[in-house]
């Protein structure tokens, strides 16, 4: 059964939160996360739970807190089941870092009202839909406590205080960086890794990653072999990311706006949602995704083991 919530007394915990999709438990400075089968877009939650969706997020975010924390040390301590994650609890740096390579999802939505500058970004005239920038941009946002997070520059992050100087341009260093990995490591599962978002938080005085890196939920991807020929032939890319979500939400007449009625899932749009997630996980990869029992008894004792080690 998807998970849509967990309602958990962990020994020794001192906190709870339930986020989005996570539900996450305190236990003094240590975090537990639970990759909830909940999925959001345009800052609302959708009526029905996706199956695995909770395993194949954590699992991949794992995969890829592993393969950068060469660049920047990460929150992750242990994955004791595959829907959740134990991490030190990190002071949280109220902006998203986003960064894209490519014309596409919120950017292509300001070109196409006109805009061409983008958080302090210039966007060239003339470029096509889903055309690559002559170079990715960083168009950071506001992390909201609720409702839409907020575009921003970097200059007024600087010029508000929200961080200094030295702080905002190791997190431009740090964000670069960690795309051109995650550039590198789509590339060569035969995909191209459109544009992401980077969390970034404080631990003992050192910044380090305190979110997923590279997920679905999280990034954009397109197939590599297919994206020439759709930009000639003025066909759209096809996605593996939740941008399929947030169209599917459009083509019903909803993007998260006052008024709008969230449209009913049925079974079929589940189903489709679940096997884009599992099929993404294999993509990049290149592993067979299996499965875990996801029932509540048996993470809530995977995580008290977890804790004690």
């Amino acid at each position: 059964m998807p998970i849509s919530a967990t309602n958990f007394s962990l020994s020794g915990q001192t906190g709870f939160y339930r986020g989005k999709v996570r539900d996450v438990y305190y236990v003094d400075d240590i975090m537990v996360a639970v990759a909830t089968d909940r999925i959001s877009a345009f800052d609302h939650i959708l009526p029905r739970p996706i199956p695995y969706k909770g395993q194949v997020l954590n699992q991949l975010a794992a995969y890829f807190l592993d393969a950068t924390k060469d660049i920047v040390p990460n929150w992750k301590m242990s994955m004791p089941h595959p829907n959740v994650t134990i991490g030190v609890l990190c002071e949280p740096i109220r902006i998203e870092m986003v960064i894209r390579g490519y014309l596409a999802g919120h950017a292509i939505r300001e070109y196409h009202a006109g805009r061409r500058v983008l958080c302090g970004e210039v966007m060239p005239d003339g470029m096509k839909d889903n055309q690559a920038f002559p170079k990715p941009i960083i168009t950071p946002a506001t992390k909201a406590e609720e409702g839409h997070d907020v575009d921003i520059s970097g200059e007024d992050i600087v010029g508000q205080g929200l961080v200094p100087r030295n702080v905002y341009n190791e997190m431009v260093k740090i964000t670069r960086a960690l795309f051109e990995r995650g550039t590198e490591m789509a590339a060569a599962r035969g995909l191209i890794l459109v544009d992401t978002k980077y969390e970034f938080g404080w631990y003992r005085d050192q910044i380090y990653i305190i979110d997923e890196v590279h997920t679905p939920d999280s990034s954009r991807y397109w197939y590599a072999d297919q994206y020439e020929q759709n930009q000639e032939q003025g066909k759209p890319q096809e996605h593996l990311s939740k941008e399929f979500v947030r169209e599917w939400l459009m083509s019903k007449g909803f993007q998260g706006l006052d008024g709008q009625q969230m449209p009913e899932m049925d079974d079929e749009i589940v189903a489709r949602i679940s096997e884009r997630y599992i099929h993404l996980y294999e993509q990049m990869t290149g592993q067979k995704f299996v499965g875990a029992p996801d029932d509540a008894e048996t993470i809530e004792r995977a995580i008290e083991v977890g804790l004690k080690r």
